[in-house]
Order: structure tokens, then sequence, then C-alpha cells
């Protein structure tokens, strides 16, 4: 096995080491998230949140990102407390170097029973601010947006 070497596609994934305040719809009258952004030699990014759900209950989160060379894509993760699903994403940076589209199959909310497909966005505005969003794969083949996420650098 040959040891990863940091590549031109790892710095979208440097720019979100930090500390971040999040906010989302159905936040109202809550105290934001805090999401902690480690990288791992350059290679692999580990983000852990934490905050209070809407309805009450503490939860983490943990998303891994990295970008796979071989595949030519990036990869990662996502697990939370409040779910026993584990998501396993594939994705790309848009040419613009702005969007980390992730893409990943998981349970159909609606139906316990179904699995649906699932993109999930990061999008940077500037060095302290970018957006989360996950969006459902419809019947037709488009993208119904579900959730929206709001960062911003506290350091």
């Amino acid at each position: 096995m040959q040891h990863a070497k940091v590549l031109k596609e790892h710095a979208f994934l440097e720019d979100m080491v930090g500390v971040w305040e999040v906010t989302a719809s159905g936040m109202t009258g809550q105290e934001p998230w805090t999401e902690t952004v480690r990288s791992l030699h350059g290679i692999w990014f580990v983000a852990e949140g934490s905050g209070q759900m809407p309805g009450g209950g503490e939860a983490t989160t943990v998303l891994t990102l990295g970008y796979n060379a071989e595949k030519g894509k990036y990869v990662g993760s996502w697990i939370g407390s409040m779910m026993d699903y584990m998501w396993v994403y594939e994705g790309e940076v848009t040419g613009d170097g702005t969007t980390l589209s992730l893409y990943t199959t998981g349970p159909d909310f609606g139906d316990s029973g179904k699995l649906v497909d699932y993109r999930e966005q990061i999008v940077f505005h500037d060095r302290d601010r970018r957006t989360f969003s996950s969006s459902a794969r419809q019947a037709d083949g488009s993208w119904k947006q579900f959730m929206e996420a709001h960062y911003t650098r506290k350091r």
C-alpha cells in the first residue's frame, strides 16, 4: 500500500478546519450547535458536531471526509447519535471549487422499509461561511431539498 499524499483536491476540505456555529431551520429558540473540524495530516477531515435536537435531547454527529485518488472521488461517512444508520458518501467538487456534492443511499424517512438516494452539498460562500443541505431524489429524477444548515466560523 502506498503512503497517501496530500493532493490539490484536499484544499477544499482544509477550508473546513476550525470551530463553527451551526444554525438550521427547526432550531428556532435553541442554542446553536457547535461543530469542530480537524485534519488528520491533510488526508482525512473529521467534523464532530453537538447540540440539542429540535424537540429536546442532546445529540452528537461525526462526519469524515477525504479524497480517494484511485477512485477520483471525495469519500466520507456520517453517523449521528439520533439514528443507527451509517451514511457512506462519494462525490465531487464543482469546477468553481465552491460546492462539494456527496451522494449516498439511505432509509426513506417516510417508509422505513425503503432505501432512497440522497445528495448532501457543502457550499462555501466565503472562508467563514458555508451551508450544508440535504436533498432526496424524486421519482422524476430531480432533487428535493429538505434540510439546510448554516455554518459561521468561530475560530
